[in-house]
């Protein structure tokens, strides 16, 4: 599938700073993305099996450490105990990755517990308009919650906890514990809730599947970890993660357990709770949504290409007349979830090919 190999950063702008502040995500914070690129030094990070990352653990001149090292924790603080360093402060800084690729060049913050050896990690970015909708329309409408804040043209995110999609094929759906029809089911339900909220390029490196053991078999909930693209593209299958190559592992074994009338109970399943969460979170819904109805972030190409398309979704011809993707995406949100039950769908023969079980998706 072709899509944007790098898609400019689109600035944060004043009705969408707004809405950031009323909602507390808007920040005082310690450091500046501009200040993280100080570091004078870099060695590769290689993965257990020895492949290099793309990730490079920094190095800062002894100048600037200290002062990098304690606006850190400061930060961390911030996004757990609502800047309380006294609470944390057996926590230290124990390592720092820059990443080499992909649209927002991250740094990766490792922070350790010094009293046994526990760790987690937060990141900083530089602060673009599509991610900042992409993780709020997550936050809001999907079962996941986010931490995040901004500062100027900053961004920090808590870390999102999971097993990567391309190392979850590779290495997890061999083992004894895999239950190939729950992670069939969770991924017709990922697939739904990225196009209904217009959150691309979900290849497999760009979720995390979060595996929970239960009484009587594992639950597997797959969590979005990019955001960059949401409304970007310009075609509705690139909102689709079922359409990208690198989840075709995945997707075979949905076509192998999984009838169309189950996928569309699925589906069903996942507009009705997002269409709850939507009721219950209609005033910040509404107020994220007006302020990107005038925004820039796509090209007219891309949003005529993408209007063509959910007009033959819905069949309609409303999404012509939009010049945004503001525009697109709400009126596109308003007809998902407005949707009415799926007619029954005869026959319990499994799916025999991928045109039949993209068209069941």
């Amino acid at each position: 599938m072709d899509i944007s190999k790098k898609k400019p950063a689109f600035p944060i702008t004043q009705g969408l700073r707004k809405y950031l502040k009323k909602y507390k995500r808007e920040d005082s914070i310690a450091l500046s993305y501009d200040d993280m690129k100080r570091w004078t030094d870099s060695t590769p990070v290689y993965d257990a099996a020895g492949r290099n990352t793309l990730w490079e653990s920094v190095i800062y001149d002894g100048a600037v450490q200290e002062e990098i090292l304690l606006g850190l924790r400061q930060i961390y603080a911030q996004l757990k105990t609502d800047g309380d360093t006294e609470i944390i402060s057996h926590l230290k800084v124990g390592q720092i990755d820059y990443c080499l690729f992909g649209n927002s060049n991250p740094f990766r913050v490792k922070i350790v517990n010094q009293l046994n050896d526990n760790h987690d990690y937060f990141y900083i970015k530089t602060a673009d308009s599509s991610r900042v909708y992409g993780l709020e329309l997550e936050h809001i409408l999907s079962p996941n919650r986010i931490e995040y804040m901004v500062d100027g043209n900053t961004l920090v995110e808590a870390h999102i906890a999971g097993i990567p999609g391309d190392a979850f094929m590779e290495n997890y759906m061999d083992t004894p514990n895999f239950y190939p029809t729950g992670m069939a089911r969770e991924f017709v339900k990922f697939n739904e809730r990225c196009f209904v909220m217009l959150l691309g390029d979900m290849r497999s490196y760009n979720y995390v599947v979060d595996v929970t053991p239960d009484f009587d078999r594992e639950q597997y909930r797959v969590r979005p970890i990019d955001f960059d693209q949401t409304a970007y593209e310009g075609r509705k299958n690139h909102y689709m993660p079922q359409y990208y190559k690198e989840n075709n592992q995945i997707i075979d074994f949905c076509i192998q357990l999984l009838t169309p009338e189950t996928v569309e109970q699925y589906r069903y399943e996942e507009r009705t709770l997002m269409k709850r969460r939507y009721k219950l979170a209609m005033p910040r819904l509404n107020r994220l949504l007006d302020s990107m109805l005038y925004q820039t972030i796509s090209t007219d190409e891309k949003i005529k290409s993408l209007a063509a398309d959910l007009n033959k979704y819905h069949g309609t011809t409303r999404f012509s007349k939009y010049s945004h993707m503001g525009r697109i995406l709400k009126t596109h949100l308003s007809l998902m979830l407005g949707k009415p039950k799926p007619n029954r769908v005869p026959g319990k023969a499994s799916f025999k090919d991928k045109d039949s079980i993209n068209k069941s998706f």
